[in-house]
């Protein structure tokens, strides 16, 4: 029933007939109600109007009569007009109430309750009301029998012509004498009403039915059978049929919507068409694409998945993405859907997995959010690009690259990579630290140039774009100090560019060496030379020896005493002779070959060996000697006669540079000074022997320890004795540098580690 009910209420054909219906009922109920309404009225008016006559004629026919008091008379017109059928009661009351006429003659002179229905229309106030409306004095009731009676009451007034009457006998004060009640029957009346309202019913129905009909053969024939045509035509078009045309030969609104449906169906083919061939070719993208493509939901569960996927991984229908991907049992730690679902962005990571095989696999994974209607994010596409190949390849190229780069970094020569335009330096090996002691990075993007002296710089920037080998340049490391090393130049690639493959070797140890041969030849030359002369002149000073002791004695015997001046003079023949033996037995033993032989040995009793061969030169020549020895110095290693040979050498310099500062100068005072200092430096012991001569410039102090260099004037130096004082002091563990002085002239400054 209630599906019945639910087909009927959803169909238009069954809405249109209903509310048709509705309306027409109401329409026809309507004109019916108040045609009969306006009919009953009218019935009504003519019932009253009627009465009101027969009243009247009542009243006029009564009057003469009532005026010669005859009441014979009124008795009889009251009985002749009451035999009328549609009337049933004509009564006269006087003011008290009582029937004094009536036609019926049983109701004279009884008395009525003043409070009765016809009564009470006038005395329902008081006094009485004198004067009524039509309407007023009208009422309609029913009997016991069910007959519906009007009636109608008329005040009898006291006219004028009354009191004036021979026979009236009523005071002229008085308004109202009675009232005459006229009661008709309805019975007639009724009847024809209600043959009416039948007759108007009947009607009603009939054109209801027939209106009913002709609207349902309408709607049936111009609606309902329209609309189920375009139903069905719209039921086809939704389930993918377009072909099928509405055919309506009408060109009302019915016709323009069969031929909207028709349009539409059309376009929805077209488009279907085309939306089918975008599916097709979205679907062939989807499988086709050279990447792996999941959809997931909220839980991750795979919705959708394309060939590549499948094919690589083998997923199982609902299978979580972590399982299917990693095999993993539940969420990965990072999860960019994950992300994706709580901000709605797309994210990118980079994830590791295994093939369906076992073997590892890479892949850079990006995710975007699918939205419904509504914006809400309902799944996450993740989309994944294999990059396995490529990691494998960065893998090996990492391995080769280290194994480039241990290479590079364990050349035991300094290597760079310097651009071929600009000699820029692109890259070095670690070598380069530990010759120049710069770190790679301070080096780079700096020019290679830089490591030459000022003045090179230009001339072998040309040489080194030429690719020829360089031998014996010169460079300085990070503290300044000048390095001998040979360069090897070779062109390269590097980085898609063309570059200079720059190797250097330190050659200054073996320039050294060479230097240090040379002059062990000399100085052994130097050493056999010494020991002759020292032969040869211990000969003369041993017979001047001999004779002046020979002299001391005789004058020493004579008995007067001899001559004391000679006797003086003989002693300090003597005393000079063993002062020049014991120098040259000392030149003897520092020109003898030694085998060298590191022992502890006390600075400061070297140096002052060391100057006793010169003390009498520096007074000689007036230098004063400033000593500032550190008591208790911590001992050294070394070999006292080279170290000897070091500090002889450092006071040689010193008394050549005051000479050399004197004869610059004619008018400068002749005074000058070396001060010789030691002292500790917490592992160290430091020695700095400082003059006051002519100095040595900036330039010429980082030259100064080079093999043959000298400042001396020629034939004055040979610039072999700080070499050697320089590579002796290296043997020693130590190191020596030449800085000026804090007042003038230069100081000599040695560091030594201490023996402990």
């Amino acid at each position: 029933m209630k599906g019945l009910l639910y087909h009927f209420r959803s169909r238009l054909f069954v809405k249109i007939i209903f509310f048709v219906g509705i309306t027409l009922v109401a329409g026809v109920v309507t004109w019916a109600y108040f045609n009969i309404k306006y009919h009953k009225d009218k019935t009504r008016k003519e019932i009253t109007e009627l009465a009101e006559t027969l009243s009247d004629t009542v009243m006029l026919g009564t009057h003469y009569a009532m005026m010669l008091n005859s009441r014979e008379d009124i008795t009889q017109i009251i009985r002749n007009i009451g035999r009328q059928k549609e009337i049933r009661n004509i009564r006269i009351y006087n003011k008290e109430g009582k029937i004094k006429f009536s036609n019926d003659h049983d109701e004279i002179e009884q008395a009525t309750n003043i409070k009765d229905e016809a009564c009470y229309i006038c005395h329902r106030t008081s006094p009485p009301i004198v004067k009524l409306e039509l309407a007023e004095r009208i009422r309609i009731f029913k009997s016991d029998e069910g007959t519906r009676y009007l009636g109608i009451i008329s005040p009898i007034h006291n006219e004028p012509g009354c009191s004036s009457f021979e026979c009236h006998v009523h005071p002229e004060d008085k308004k109202v004498l009675g009232a005459l009640d006229l009661v008709v029957s309805l019975d007639e009346t009724d009847s024809e009403l209600r043959e009416y309202e039948n007759g108007i019913v009947i009607f009603a129905i009939v054109v209801f039915l027939i209106i009913s009909t002709i609207v349902f053969i309408i709607v049936q024939k111009f609606v309902n059978e329209p609309i189920q045509l375009l139903i069905d035509n719209t039921e086809s078009i939704a389930k993918g049929h377009y072909s099928p045309q509405v055919e309506l030969e009408q060109y009302d609104e019915m016709g323009q919507l069969a031929n909207a449906i028709n349009k539409m169906g059309a376009e929805i083919r077209e488009s279907q068409s085309e939306l089918n061939r975008k599916k097709d070719e979205y679907q062939t993208l989807f499988e086709q694409v050279p990447c792996y493509i999941t959809v997931q939901d909220k839980n991750y569960r795979l919705i959708q998945f394309n060939r590549d996927f499948e094919t690589t991984f083998d997923p199982k229908p609902g299978d979580f993405c972590y399982y299917a991907y990693k095999g993993r049992d539940k969420k990965c730690d990072i999860c960019p859907v994950e992300k994706t679902f709580e901000d709605g962005e797309s994210h990118y990571s980079e994830e590791t997995g295994f093939y369906k095989d076992g073997t590892p696999a890479f892949w850079v994974v990006r995710t975007t959010p699918i939205r419904n209607e509504n914006g809400e994010i309902v799944a996450a596409m993740e989309m994944c690009l294999d990059i396995t190949p490529r990691r494998l390849l960065e893998e090996k190229l990492e391995k080769s690259e280290k194994n480039y780069h241990a290479i590079f970094n364990n050349i035991p020569n300094p290597v760079f990579v310097v651009d071929i335009d600009t000699l820029q330096i692109l890259d070095c090996n670690e070598m380069v630290q530990s010759v120049y002691g710069y770190a790679p990075e301070e080096l780079l993007n700096t020019p290679f140039l830089r490591l030459f002296a000022n003045s090179d710089q230009e001339n072998y920037g040309e040489k080194l774009r030429t690719g020829a080998p360089l031998t014996q340049v010169t460079h300085r490391d990070k503290n300044g100090r000048v390095l001998y090393v040979e360069i090897w130049v070779s062109v390269s690639e590097y980085s898609d560019r063309e570059v200079l493959l720059i190797t250097t070797s330190d050659i200054t140890q073996r320039l050294e060496a060479e230097q240090q041969l040379i002059h062990a030849g000399k100085m052994a030359t130097l050493g056999e030379m010494a020991t002759g002369v020292a032969h040869e002149l211990n000969q003369p000073l041993t017979v001047i020896k001999t004779a002046s002791a020979v002299f001391a004695r005789r004058f020493g015997l004579s008995e007067d005493g001899g001559d004391e001046t000679l006797g003086t003079m003989a002693d300090k023949i003597r005393s000079n002779v063993d002062r020049a033996t014991k120098i040259i037995n000392h030149m003897r033993d520092f020109a003898r070959k030694s085998e060298v032989r590191l022992q502890q040995v006390g600075v400061n009793e070297v140096l002052e060996r060391a100057f006793d061969m010169f003390s009498q030169q520096f007074k000689v020549r007036g230098i004063q000697v400033q000593w500032q020895l550190e008591d208790q110095l911590p001992l050294i290693k070394a070999d006292p006669d080279r170290l000897e040979q070091v500090f002889t050498n450092l006071l040689v310099n010193a008394r050549d540079a005051i000479e050399a500062r004197w004869g610059t100068d004619a008018e400068i005072n002749k005074e000058g000074k070396v001060t010789i200092i030691s002292r500790r430096i917490s592992a160290r012991v430091l020695v700095e022997i400082c003059d006051t001569g002519i100095g040595v410039s900036e330039e010429f102090s980082e030259k100064i320890f080079e093999p043959f260099f000298t400042t001396k004037e020629v034939g004055k130096g040979t610039g072999i004795g700080l070499s050697i004082s320089y590579g002796i002091v290296k043997d020693f563990g130590g190191n020596i540098r030449c800085v000026p002085a804090k007042t003038e002239g230069t100081c000599f400054i040695l560091e030594f580690p201490t023996a402990e």
